[in-house]
């Protein structure tokens, strides 16, 4: 057997050397000379290593000969184990050897029963007996005294059961050492940014979920099913805000907050998420509706485009009351045609739209989870559970991934369990140190048919029908990090700050609310921007006669318009009047207005009845501000500069663009027209919003703006910008 060289010997066994290698992740091959080499090599230090000079090995050897015994200060289990009982012993005559070494002939027995992964040490130096052997041997210990460290290992039993001990300690301590330890999700901090990839992306909406997709992108195909295919790489960050975002403050003590403006234009100091997406590789498959008449079936043989798209989700969240200011989205898609667009939410809201609104926490699944929103500060732990923001989790041990072992968490939504409507969940691997899931692995089933809720009760398959359309949404999808950077600040919420909007600020005062729901007509108007406003209009329909009677006849007996929109041409307004009687039948009338309502000014163009999908409910109609009111807010540059641009609703002047309609929506419970109430209230409220939309051509571009805003305070829930080549 190789023994240990001259120059390099080490106190240590060998089993703790090789510990040392597998801590060093260095190859536990060879003898011991073998082990030092490479540790050395590694850059441990000789102390580490247990090197020590000649002299002083031979001081040690010297200093277990003499009558002074070492007492040694171990432990295993209990006393009787370390000092056993036993007989006075004569120490074993000393031997010499034919190389002049010297050797008890104890050690010799010890040297034999160290058989376990063991290198056997041998002093090549002479070591000299002492001269005064008869002193110790007549040197006797009685059963009652302690034995030495060197006293159990000359009894070869007791020597392997040792060895045995250190072999298995180091392991058990190497064992605990590398086990992955409970940890919380780490905090957020300003300057946190993480690239990943997206793999195996696939979303599918079809009927009533496809406005998700088409409220985006104008196309007169009848499309019934749509399928996006989608690959590429991510960037999830926490925006870095500098002192020029902090104006209105006296001091920099919130530095990394970002100033964001509301839905009501008013400036608070919000941290900033942003999340981008780059799809290299992006299909569109498009399911059209059958041609043949009377048929409404769907195809089953899709036209596929390629192309590529890009998208940048931003969110800002308010620092003291962590509630959503608003989601901005910015995205590009270029398949056959070039698209862009920008969607702005305040509140809840963003890509999902309707989705979002019913369930806050369903946007987790479009990026990387911030791991403290979900879990809050619990242990993530193996059995770990817990339920936070519409989710329900639970820790279900470890996974590797790669060479890193990580937690592995399963979430599932209850809001989509409880409402039968589907199933969502997630599948996360996380580790220590990064405040996003490491890995997540998304899968969503949404559908409005009958035939995959057989299970749900008759009152879960109404709440069902009242909030999903028809038709069915997937999507499922991979991310996994790439890299990780942390920023230094954390995220501080909670905190007030100088010039924080208030109460009072944000909503308007009771003089100025309308109460028209117990007998007015119609919302009020008086705007002074368009040339013929809703007052005028009302008034036109004396002037049409039998045309508009239906109209006519509700509004003369009870009856209330719950939705009026205009079209502004050069010369003359076409207002579409949409109306309703006590006894829930309703309809709609259009017509042109070229001055002051009169016989002439007034010309009929169309009208038609609407089914049972709305209903007739003066008591639910809200206070509202008029039309007006309203636009002066939207007016407002310095509170809303979007609006007033090229491209925007106003121009520089003051004024609308040519191309702008205006017009307004009342919702109460009942009505068929639900989607509302889910955005801007209580289902069990009315809601009444006002709308403007323009559409125009410009520099080969067709280009379409929509907002929407809530008439009870003037605040903006949101608008939608699109252009196409």
């Amino acid at each position: 057997m190789k023994r240990l060289s001259d120059d390099l010997k080490s106190s240590l066994t060998a089993a703790k050397l090789k510990a040392l290698c597998i801590l060093n992740d260095l190859p536990t091959s060879g003898n011991k000379s073998d082990l030092v080499s490479r540790l050395l090599e590694s850059g441990l230090s000789r102390d580490e290593l247990g090197i020590e000079a000649e002299e002083a090995i031979e001081e040690v050897i010297e200093a277990v000969i003499e009558d002074e015994p070492i007492q040694p200060s171990l432990s295993l289990e209990d006393e009787d184990t370390l000092t056993p009982e036993i007989e006075p012993e004569v120490v074993k005559p000393v031997v010499e050897s034919t190389d002049n070494q010297i050797v008890d002939a104890s050690l010799d027995e010890v040297l034999d029963a160290e058989v376990l992964d063991a290198e056997f040490v041998t002093l090549d130096e002479e070591v000299k007996a002492p001269k005064t052997v008869e002193a110790q041997s007549t040197t006797s210990k009685s059963s009652g005294d302690a034995a030495t460290l060197l006293d159990m290992i000359k009894q070869p039993k007791i020597a392997a059961v040792f060895v045995v001990v250190l072999i298995l300690g180091a392991g058990t301590w190497y064992y605990f050492n590398n086990q992955l330890e409970p940890f919380t999700a780490d905090t957020l901090r300003y300057g946190d940014e993480m690239t990943y990839t997206i793999s195996d992306g696939d979303f599918m909406a079809s009927e009533g979920f496809l406005d998700l997709v088409l409220d985006q992108i104008e196309t007169e195909d009848d499309i019934c099913k749509l399928r996006l295919l989608f690959d590429g790489s991510g960037d999830v960050s926490i925006s870095n805000g500098g002192s020029s975002e902090l104006v209105s403050q006296a001091s920099l003590d919130r530095l990394g907050a970002v100033s964001a403006k509301g839905g009501q234009g008013m400036d608070w100091l919000t941290v900033e998420s942003v999340s981008e997406y780059d799809f290299s590789a992006f299909t569109i498959q498009r399911h059209l509706r059958s041609s043949i008449p009377g048929s409404s079936a769907c195809s089953d043989f899709p036209a596929s485009v390629s192309g590529t798209a890009d998208l940048t989700s931003t969110q800002w969240t308010e620092l003291r009351d962590r509630a959503s200011i608003g989601t901005a989205v910015d995205w590009n898609l270029n398949v056959e045609d070039t698209y862009q667009g920008n969607l702005m939410t305040f509140g809840v809201g963003g890509i999902l739209g309707d989705l979002d609104t019913l369930s806050p926490g369903f946007s987790m699944l479009l990026q990387p989870v911030e791991l403290q929103e979900l879990l809050a500060n619990d242990y993530i732990d193996d059995g770990a559970t817990g339920s936070r923001l519409g989710w329900d989790w639970r820790v279900l041990g470890t996974e590797t991934l790669g060479s890193t072992e990580m937690w592995k968490i399963v979430a599932t939504n209850q809001d989509v369990q409880e409402l039968c409507l589907g199933s969502a969940s997630m599948t996360l691997l996380v580790e220590e140190g990064n405040p996003w899931a490491t890995k997540q692995t998304v899968n969503v089933v949404i559908s409005g048919s009958d035939s995959n809720r057989q299970g749900c009760s008759t009152t879960t398959k109404l709440l069902g029908d009242y909030v999903l359309p028809d038709g069915e949404l997937t999507m499922s999808h991979t991310f996994q990090k790439s890299s990780l950077s942390r920023g230094s600040k954390g995220l501080e919420f909670g905190l007030s700050y100088d010039a924080r909007p208030q109460a009072n600020e944000l909503s308007p005062n009771d003089d100025e609310l309308n109460d028209w729901g117990p007998n007015g007509e119609h919302m009020p108007d008086e705007s002074t921007l368009r040339t013929h406003n809703l007052e005028a209009a009302i008034d036109c329909l004396d002037y049409l006669q039998t045309s508009a009677s239906g109209a006519v006849a509700a509004l003369d007996d009870g009856g209330y318009v719950w939705r009026a929109i205009d079209q502004q041409y050069a010369t003359s307004t076409q207002w579409n009047i949409s109306w309703i009687a006590t006894d829930d039948i309703a309809g709609w009338v259009t017509f042109n207005m070229t001055g002051t309502p009169s016989q002439e000014n007034c010309q009929f163009d169309k009208k038609g009845s609407y089914d049972e999908t709305v209903s007739y409910n003066r008591e639910f109609i809200p206070k509202v501000l008029n039309i007006s009111t309203i636009e002066e807010s939207l007016l407002d540059s310095t509170r809303f500069p979007m609006l007033t641009s090229d491209q925007g609703l106003f121009t520089n002047a003051g004024n609308y663009h040519p191309e702008t309609r205006v017009g307004y929506l009342v919702v109460v419970p009942g009505s068929g027209i639900n989607t509302i109430l889910t955005n801007i209230g209580d289902a069990t409220d009315g809601a009444s919003t006002v709308d403007i939309s323009r559409d125009w051509t410009e520099d080969g571009w067709n280009k379409r703006f929509n907002l929407i805003a809530d008439a009870t305070d003037g605040r903006i829930i949101g608008w939608n910008y699109v252009m196409n080549t």
